[in-house]
């Protein structure tokens, strides 16, 4: 271990524990008892694989063992390295300090733990997963004949199944958690039966994994603080504008829309890291949608209802509050692709109220969309779409579970560990806060994003997809544009953003950035973090891997190149537009009532 000496603690008081144990039975009754009934008022259903993941498993096993060779080369493979393991156990023993036979990746972050190399016990053990874990991994990814669709299930279901069986995750297997035990004398545990208990009854009987202390964080307050007025409502958003920070702004204001996937905030979390606030810094008249947590109300409202409501109304808005004859825009993910719609349908009506446009890792091309196409398929689709239509919307614990397994380590098994295991409270992290602050999407809307964008990948297809009377043709798209894509995104992949990139019908500014779909956007200038990759000359050749090869990379936040580049199309200043003082009538505070509509409690 990594200290001989325990720790001396006090030992728990004794009628204290009885009444823990109490409480514990008590909870663990009431939700037994739930459960039953639930199960007494259901009709037995056979089992199903919505998923299509037993047969994708059927197939796989059928083209391994169609290929003894290969098998048997696997199975040999293993032992080999199990005894490559056991040689350099004994080295260990004997007092030699041999190189490990295999060596978690270093961005995992799951045995850095001292013991886990310290302790012979526990270093043997991480080792034995690990060899498994890649002759696993190998040996399915190695299946040869398997269509595309089969192969991405079998892979990222085997990396579920792998990720599961962790001994991180397991008491007596982590050392970290052993220790604890043994600190504590097992109150670790018992704290984490209650907080076990607790999310259970969160999320009426299913597991609702608590993430963050949502207690500590209050919009307006401590979240979401840069100041602004709410000046335009519909059924569909709320229309925000920010208070300026400067004498002068630029004439032209800033539309921001985020995606309806989750909400606005993540780029008003602190101060420090605000991309809002920071944009009002350098100048912008800022506004922002922050969209309707929809309900069975919306059921019907579709992607028409979020271009016309959504993206028009504020177009409509922010002229007539600010007089000027044009805006810039900017879209984050899914708020990108509504943002190549609305380009592409305003283009089709002559309207050149939007001089430039900008991509946060927004997908306009869907032919390769990265791990999330596990979910999509046409069966899937059916099934879900069942469900939607029956209760009008998309669960939004239904969407976060999806965006949580493609990052399990990080956001499911990394909080077994900390709630359940080591029996602790959730720490309050904004960026978690938002992260579990999730919304519904309309069913009709939902449907029609998955098959005409996902399945079908329509929109890079001139005309394949007409909303409110305008067939869409991206390549009609002439206003300069700017994208920003990040190198890590295994919600948006660079390469794929890429393509959609050279649909515009002029050749925009594709900027590539460091880390992931949330903490590259998020990346201000004061951290110094990341970097980022601009391409030389003003054309996107059709090889992204060539564009990347020629390209530079820069120090620092893309922000302050976004800044250049917007100050670059149009320089010019007005004085300081308070929100107050437009002719729209302020509604309330920002960030308004929409924002605040949580599914997991009542409106603050």
């Amino acid at each position: 271990m990594a200290s001989t000496e325990t720790p001396q603690v006090e030992r728990p008081d004794p009628q204290e524990l009885a009444r823990t144990y109490a409480e514990v039975a008590r909870r663990s009754s009431n939700l037994l008892t739930e459960y039953l009934q639930r199960q007494t008022t259901r009709s037995p259903q056979p089992p199903t694989d919505e998923l299509g993941v037993a047969q994708a498993f059927l197939d796989m096993i059928a083209k391994l063992f169609a290929d003894p060779y290969r098998l048997a080369t696997a199975q040999m493979n293993l032992a080999w390295d199990y005894f490559s393991l056991w040689q350099n156990s004994l080295q260990r023993l004997w007092g030699f300090a041999p190189d490990p036979v295999v060596s978690p990746d270093k961005s995992d972050k799951r045995f850095r733990y001292a013991d886990w190399q310290d302790c012979f016990v526990f270093d043997f053990i991480k080792q034995s997963y690990l060899i498994t874990a890649r002759s696993i991994h190998d040996t399915v990814a190695g299946v040869e004949g398997l269509d595309g669709e089969t192969r991405k299930k079998v892979n990222f279901y085997t990396r579920q199944y792998i990720d599961a069986l962790a001994p991180s995750n397991f008491a007596l297997t982590n050392p970290e958690v052993f220790e604890e035990t043994v600190r504590s004398h097992g109150q670790n545990l018992v704290r984490g039966f209650n907080n076990l208990l607790r999310d259970l009854e969160a999320g009426d009987g299913q597991l609702r994994i608590r993430m963050t202390d949502t207690e500590a964080f209050r919009l307006g307050e401590n979240v979401a603080t840069t100041p602004g007025k709410v000046v335009f409502q519909n059924d569909m958003m709320q229309l925000l504008q920010f208070t300026p920070s400067t004498a002068h702004v630029l004439a032209r204001p800033l539309l921001i829309v985020p995606p309806w996937i989750n909400k606005y905030y993540i780029l008003d979390l602190r101060e420090k890291n605000s991309f809002i606030r920071w944009a009002t810094e350098q100048g912008h008249t800022v506004f922002v949608i922050s969209w309707v947590n929809p309900d069975a109300r919306h059921a019907e409202k579709g992607f028409d209802d979020y271009l016309g409501d959504g993206v028009l109304a504020a177009v409509d808005a922010i002229i007539e509050q600010t007089g000027a004859k044009d805006i810039n825009a900017a879209g984050y993910c899914l708020g990108g692709t509504l943002l190549g719609v609305a380009l592409a349908w305003m283009a089709a009506k002559k309207d050149k109220r939007i001089a430039t446009g900008t991509f946060f890792t927004s997908l306009l091309d869907f032919a390769q969309p990265g791990e999330l196409g596990v979910f999509i398929d046409e069966k899937q689709v059916e099934s879900l779409e069942q469900k939607m239509f029956a209760r009008g919307y998309l669960e939004g614990s239904e969407m976060a579970t999806t965006f949580n397994m493609l990052r399990s380590n990080d956001l499911i098994w990394s909080f077994v560990i900390n709630n359940y295991l080591m029996g602790k409270d959730s720490f309050p992290f904004d960026l978690l806060y938002w992260n579990s602050d999730s919304t519904r999407l309309p069913a009709r809307m939902h449907s029609f994003y998955l098959r005409r964008m996902y399945l079908e990948n329509a929109l890079g297809k001139p005309g394949a997809i007409e909303l409110k009377g305008v067939r869409i043709d991206l390549g009609k798209i002439r206003q300069p544009c700017y994208f920003i894509s990040t190198i890590e995104d295994h919600i948006a992949p660079w390469k794929t953003t890429y393509t959609g990139a050279r649909y515009l019908g002029r050749t925009p500014r594709f900027v590539l950035g460091g880390s992931g779909h949330i903490a590259g956007i998020v990346n201000p200038p004061s951290a110094n973090k990341y970097g980022y990759w601009v391409g030389e000359g003003d054309e996107l050749p059709a090889d992204s891997d060539a564009w990347f090869k020629s390209a530079t990379q820069h120090p620092g936040s893309w922000w302050i190149d976004w800044q250049n580049w917007i100050r670059a199309q149009d320089a010019s200043e007005v004085p300081a537009r308070d929100p107050a003082d437009g002719p729209l009538p302020v509604l309330e505070d920002a960030p308004g009532a929409y924002v605040k509509a949580r599914l997991d409690k009542a409106v603050r």
